[in-house]
């Protein structure tokens, strides 16, 4: 009897006792083998193109020799920034770009919070139809929509012309020196006031429905429920919105590089992004080109950086 229990009680030591130990093991490495797929393809697609952007930026190319001539490239370091930083051209794209900032985000925002609100209102008819409308134009692709909007803007077969022509009114160059932002600034608003109209009103929906009748028992109309209730409530997704519209108007490239062949006042170097496909592509100095996209890119994140730190510490004064 007693070899027996002993007997057992190795077995237990050998076998079943060290079974859960491997499988606790393999239990805490399996969420890092499921990470290893996302994590080689943001190597390969983020940090390898990255890196050697960064690398690209601080050489340059020379050509010696006669005939053909022989290409070496060598490090200038941050002669390519400083090419950047004091070309005219890009500052007056940021200028520009800053600009079209101002125009999209408060209107696209404000489209959106209005749309959201409708609605999420009691007396709204038809909302899953109009929130399909509503976010449709969010589905095209930025180059479809530019094509879509530049024929519109054609003097030639605009039917806006002929409707300020029926109206007895003077003709209008959409394209034109005046309006170019503005048709420009359409089609971002156009497309991107769906997406943001969507992520307010999901935003909405997590409200307890027992918040608003309360409101209701105290006496609020809709518009003070709205005003005074849901838009407080809705201040991390507005912020959160803006910020990730801020972050896309710093990359605006589609819009306006499909609207210059149809419109003389938009340039190559419009906007930054444009300035750096020209230096890239069309006049063959990837250096500088990469030179500008890491600014670019810098000034992304530290857009980025500086809204979640005053976001975190708005909600660290709000737990106070």
């Amino acid at each position: 009897m007693a070899l027996t229990t002993s007997s057992t009680q190795t077995m237990t030591v050998n076998g079943w006792a060290g079974r859960p130990r491997r499988s606790r093991r393999s239990t805490a490495s399996a969420p890092y083998l499921f990470l290893v797929p996302a994590a080689l393809l943001f190597i390969a697609m983020f940090v390898v193109p990255v890196g050697y952007s960064l690398v690209l930026s601080m050489r340059a190319s020379t050509v010696s020799g006669g005939g053909i001539g022989v290409r070496t490239e060598r490090f200038v370091w941050l002669d390519n920034y400083r090419a950047v930083l004091s070309d005219p051209e890009f500052f007056h794209g940021l200028l520009r770009m800053v600009i079209y900032t101002l125009i999209v985000v408060p209107i696209m925002l404000g489209l959106a919070l209005l749309f959201a609100l409708l609605l999420d209102a009691p007396a709204a008819a038809a909302k899953r139809f109009s929130r399909i409308s509503i976010f449709l134009p969010y589905a095209v692709p930025g180059v479809i929509a530019s094509l879509l909007w530049g024929f519109l803007y054609l003097p030639d077969v605009s039917p806006f012309n002929d409707l300020l022509g029926w109206l007895g009114l003077p003709e209008v160059d959409v394209l034109g020196r005046r309006l170019a932002f503005g048709a420009v600034s359409n089609i971002a608003i156009w497309g991107g006031t769906g997406f943001n109209m969507v992520v307010l009103f999901t935003s909405l929906r997590a409200v307890p429905d027992e918040l608003y009748d309360a409101a209701r028992i105290d006496g609020c109309s809709e518009v003070q429920l709205a005003w005074r209730i849901k838009i407080p409530l809705l201040t991390p997704a507005l912020v959160m919105t803006a910020i990730f519209s801020m972050i896309t108007t710093l990359q605006v490239f589609s819009e306006p590089q499909t609207l210059r062949p149809l419109a003389k006042t938009i340039s190559s170097s419009w906007m930054p992004m444009m300035k750096v496909y020209r230096d890239g592509f069309i006049n063959g100095n990837p250096y500088v080109a990469s030179a500008g996209a890491v600014i670019l890119a810098l000034g992304t994140l530290v857009l980025s950086l500086g809204s979640l730190r005053l976001l975190q510490r708005r909600a660290f004064a709000e737990d106070r």
